[in-house]
């Protein structure tokens, strides 16, 4: 699941507020918040945006001098001619000096070019090329990609979990010298096959994919490093065959190491490894444990400072993801951060000035900010300001920055900053000419915190309809996630507001859990070997909360909606919880973490072998019987993430239960149907008229 990347395109992000619903989409005369231009930076003392020209959909680029504000209007010229072009269907065509045309390289998978430009590699037929573009010429890197072994390229579960959709199933990287190239080779044959029927056409189309279940075995995995100058491969010193997982690997700024990072099957220990580049031999560099889990997807683990030889490490291991300072063998120098808090990112390490730029959230867990931290450890200063979530664009030698700040009650502005926190000057304001007319009716939204018996806050988001009468009796709608260390409920201020009536009047609630980041992995470790239950319970806390504190809130008409893990918890709740959760929207939902893969449900959950209390606990199977709101399923057909049988499973044990139910099945479709207009237009009309209908009890 990649900590199940949210379709809540389709389903929180529809019904996320009731200000953001789609009756209120639409043109209108009313200029109430407009969008905000972009700007990005060109270099330290100069940005970029784009202004209006006054013709047709036509902007221009404007570069904007950073102290003095002058704006330079750049010439049109027509698009710029790489001499390498890379297609999106990875078709590449490429000039090369001293011949005529171009060559065109056809059927490539992934195609990368090397950091120097001079060889682009990519995957044919499930092995690894390289193509020396000077030359012209091309080496077979790998001959033995099969139906079941890939060289390059990615098995299925190592895309989702491990490296990410992000990288398209490539699986290898350059080094930054551009003369050797890390690779994984997969061997899948002995991993189960799950097959995906296509009806859409006149025959049945079946589609298998290699997908092991939790318990089942997973790929065999090996680490090569291919060497240009003399067309090698040497293997690292792994046991392909033994139960483990790879991470991606890491190449040493200097490109003399590739720092593999290794994890056992149950997931509870990480090594990063330094590989021999020549004899394939391994030198410890850093172990860590935990007693639940480590994440192997984490992204950006390390980073390096080369010119103090050391390197940063983001790690949850005290409870709280931090900085820590490492010598280049592995021994820690000192940890930089600390506190109930998180950091989510390194931005800019200034080498010279012996300070770390990064993102966190230190203030609040419902917002970003910005801060600095010496290498030699001390204070940790807040560079951006006020009670505000920050999204922010460091300018490329972090001199200054660009923030987009707002607040749930506060519309977004732009303003540019230097790195000393001092307010060079505000760059726009989405508040329009008729915002002070029209704010006291508009859709509001405020955010609390509702405490668990055992001391948890739990952060909760809710929004309220336009014309918002406190005397009436409002439905809720609660928008869910809810997998380990995700977040939902985020500060800022979020609109559509054009003057319409909304058709929808109901509350609008996002809510996260223990698990979710805002407690840091000493949160999310409740959850293990126990999914399900704590997101149920501080849910349940928080719906019990609004109902008995706001008197507006009608408990007889609350529904969730949720896709992914959302799903899976929207199904969940309206078994588990009956007496609250009345209505539910469930799609593309795990039902039983038997039917979910090894990597993700492991993770948390152990092996079914090890868990089998825990699997039963967890599954909505265990709980149909208790069913008694309305609740309704969809699922794609070709979803080779969360499978069709999820949704069978749990359709027959309803039918089994003899509890009335709806489904829709979008054939054709993957994991969420965004990028099928007619499907995602039909699906949310469809919920649009299941809400209606069940939550706001209207019959037309």
């Amino acid at each position: 699941m990649k900590k199940l990347n949210i379709i809540a395109l389709l389903s929180a992000g529809l019904y996320l507020t009731p200000c953001t619903s789609r009756a209120q989409q639409g043109t209108s005369d009313i200029d109430f918040v407009k969008r905000l231009p972009v700007f990005h930076w060109v270099d330290d003392n100069h940005y970029k945006t784009y202004r209006m020209n006054g013709m047709m959909r036509a902007s221009d680029e404007v570069i904007v001098d950073v102290l003095t504000g002058k704006e330079t209007i750049t010439e049109r010229t027509g698009p710029v001619k790489s001499r390498i072009n890379i297609t999106r269907n990875g078709l590449v065509i490429i000039a090369r000096k001293n011949a005529s045309g171009a060559d065109t390289l056809k059927g490539l998978q992934t195609p990368v070019v090397s950091p120097d430009s001079s060889n682009i590699a990519y995957t044919k037929n499930r092995n690894l090329y390289v193509y020396n573009i000077s030359e012209g010429k091309e080496w077979q890197v790998t001959a033995d990609g099969s139906e079941t072994v890939y060289n390059g390229w990615s098995s299925w579960v190592y895309n989702e979990e491990i490296l990410g959709r992000g990288m398209a199933y490539r699986a290898f990287w350059w080094s930054p010298d551009s003369k050797k190239i890390a690779f994984m080779r997969f061997d899948d044959a002995k991993v189960p096959v799950y097959y995906m029927t296509d009806d859409t056409g006149i025959h049945q189309k079946q589609i298998a994919v290699r997908y092991p279940l939790a318990g089942d075995t997973n790929p065999e995995v090996k680490i090569g490093i291919a060497g240009l100058a003399g067309k090698t491969i040497t293997w690292a010193d792994y046991d392909a065959k033994a139960d483990q997982y790879f991470g991606t690997p890491i190449w040493t700024p200097d490109a003399e190491q590739l720092w593999v990072q290794w994890m056992n099957r149950g997931q509870d220990t990480l090594k990063i490894e330094a590989i021999d580049l020549i004899l394939g031999n391994r030198k410890p560099v850093y172990t860590e444990t935990q007693k639940t889990w480590v994440s192997l997807d984490q992204d950006n683990r390390i980073t390096f400072v080369p010119a103090k030889k050391m390197f940063l490490l983001m790690s949850d291991k005290d409870g709280w993801m931090h900085i820590y300072l490492h010598n280049m063998q592995g021994k820690q120098v000192r940890q930089l951060t600390s506190g109930k808090w998180t950091v989510t990112e390194i931005n800019y390490i200034d080498e010279k000035a012996g300070q770390v730029y990064f993102t966190g959230k230190k203030e609040n867990s419902t917002r970003t900010d910005l801060y600095v931290v010496k290498l030699t450890g001390g204070e940790v200063k807040r560079l951006t300001f006020g009670e505000f979530a920050h999204r922010f664009e460091l300018s490329p030698n972090a001199k200054y920055f660009i923030t987009t700040y707002s607040n749930f009650k506060t519309p977004g502005k732009v303003a540019l900053l230097d790195t000393k926190g001092k307010m060079i000057r505000e760059l726009a304001d989405s508040r329009g000419k008729d915002y002070e007319k029209y704010v006291a009716i508009a859709p509001k939204s405020e955010i609390i915190r509702v405490r668990t018996a055992d001391g948890f806050d739990l952060p909760v988001r809710i929004s309220y309809p336009a014309n918002f009468n406190p005397a009436k009796k409002y439905p809720v709608l609660a928008s869910i996630y809810g997998g380990p260390n995700s977040v939902f409920v985020n500060d800022g201020y979020y609109s559509s507001y054009t003057g319409k009536a909304d058709e929808r009047e109901l509350i609008g609630v996002q809510m996260d859990h223990r698990g979710s980041g805002h407690f840091g992995k000493a949160g999310q470790n409740y959850l293990h070997r126990n999914l399900g239950h704590w997101e149920i319970e501080d849910y349940s806390t928080v719906i019990k909360y609004l109902t008995k504190k706001y008197t507006f809130i009608d408990a007889e008409r609350v529904g969730v909606s949720g896709f992914s893990y959302g799903g899976y918890i929207s199904a969940l709740a309206l078994v588990k919880a009956p007496e609250l959760f009345k209505v539910g929207l469930a799609g593309g939902s795990v039902t039983d973490w038997h039917l979910y893969d090894s990597a993700y449900t492991e993770r948390y959950m152990d092996s079914p072998k090890e868990n089998p209390e825990g699997y039963k606990s967890s599954s909505v199977f265990t709980y149909v019987k208790s069913l008694k709101g309305h609740l309704s399923l969809a699922q794609g057909t070709l979803d080779d993430n969360v499978h069709m049988r999820n949704t069978m499973k749990l359709v027959d044990a309803l039918i089994e239960a003899d509890k009335q139910f709806e489904v829709m099945f979008y054939p054709g479709a993957a994991h969420g149907w965004y990028y099928l207009p007619h499907k995602a237009k039909f699906y949310n009309n469809a919920n649009d008229k299941f809400i209606k209908t069940y939550l706001l009890q209207k019959s037309n």
